[in-house]
């Protein structure tokens, strides 16, 4: 999820722990407990975007991490306040919740998050967003009421427990959309007698009453878009080829084997002039507009001077994203014009 969705989620266990003991205290540490995982988005700085990719939701996103930073960072917290009211114990119980339920959260992303590192196994749930306001406004709003609060009052703790009552049944809600539109999509492919090896659906940007299905054929994919507001059951896949063996000679080299792999095997080949890009399709579309969006992750293949392969992401382009949020959103009510 976003950086202020957990921030929140890690401020809310923070409290759940230990507030009742330190008050805003706990809000504070739990919020900087739920960004730490985030922190590896630096690989960005040292790596190529290939390799940052393979890192993000790694290692720092593991059961592992949550387990061995978080006595380090209670005791070093521990030292800092001298604190009788919250000892080191306290303070790892926190920090352990506030970093665990980071990777959780994530896991019911597109992206998901490898729990059990250094296993390769994503957990990627697919049902909400990576931003959803839907999910974060309400748990913000009663997390900011509970922080002016006395730590020791019954409000505090009724308002801090909302928060993460409320947001948690949004979650098992998403569950329910997911399981619905599922069987819209399913339904969809068999009426039109499109034969499919597989189907992977997740909600679109910002909110989680349009849901896009990827659907593997042969030798095409199909994405497809319904929302729960639509007037009718039809939805029109737009098929896009694999294109394969448009690499070529490229295909043999490590990278390729490293790009298929984060994509699981999602992905097209497409070639524009001479420029060969590689889509991954599992983030699915800038915008709505099947036939001619690009996808969300793209990466322009190049042999630099040397003979080596490069896979650069493509620029999105900011001034885009009005008109495409516009779109989004006329969607989302059921406009199939």
């Amino acid at each position: 999820m976003d950086s202020l969705t957990q921030i929140v989620l890690g401020a809310a266990v923070g409290e759940a722990a230990i507030g009742k003991k330190i008050g805003n205290k706990a809000m504070l540490w739990g919020a900087i407990a739920g960004t730490i995982p985030d922190l590896d988005v630096i690989a960005k700085w040292f790596y190529d975007d290939i390799t940052a990719n393979e890192l993000h939701r790694g290692f720092s996103h593991s059961i592992l991490f949550s387990i061995i930073m978080a006595p380090i960072l209670g005791w070093l917290v521990a030292k800092l306040y001298k604190n009788k009211e919250a000892n080191w114990k306290d303070w790892t119980i926190l920090m352990f919740l506030g970093l665990f339920t980071h990777p959780i959260l994530d896991a019911f992303t597109t992206w998901g998050t490898q729990l059990f590192w250094p296993l390769g196994y994503k957990v990627a749930f697919k049902n909400i967003f990576v931003v959803d306001p839907l999910y974060t406004i309400p748990f913000l709003v009663l997390v900011l009421t509970a922080m002016f609060y006395k730590r020791t009052s019954k409000k505090r703790r009724t308002l801090n427990n909302l928060g993460l009552i409320s947001s948690s049944i949004y979650l098992l809600i998403t569950l329910g959309l997911k399981w619905y539109t599922y069987q819209k999509f399913q339904n969809g492919l068999e009426n039109q007698n499109i034969a499919y090896k597989e189907i992977q659906t997740k909600p679109t940007a910002l909110n989680s009453l349009l849901w896009t299905a990827n659907v593997e054929t042969e030798s095409s994919f199909r994405i497809g878009y319904y929302s729960v507001l639509d007037a009718d059951d039809h939805i029109r896949f737009s098929e896009f080829p694999k294109h394969h063996h448009l690499l070529g000679k490229m295909a043999e080299d490590p990278l390729i084997s490293r790009l298929i792999k984060l994509s699981d095997g999602w992905y097209t080949i497409e070639k524009k002039n001479t420029t060969i890009y590689f889509n991954d399709l599992r983030f699915g579309q800038l915008g709505v507009d099947t036939d001619a969006s690009r996808f969300v992750f793209s990466y322009e293949l190049f042999y630099d001077d040397n003979g080596k392969l490069h896979a650069k992401e493509r620029e999105r382009k900011m001034e885009d994203a009005t008109p495409m949020l516009k779109k989004l959103f006329t969607r989302v009510f059921g406009d199939k014009s």
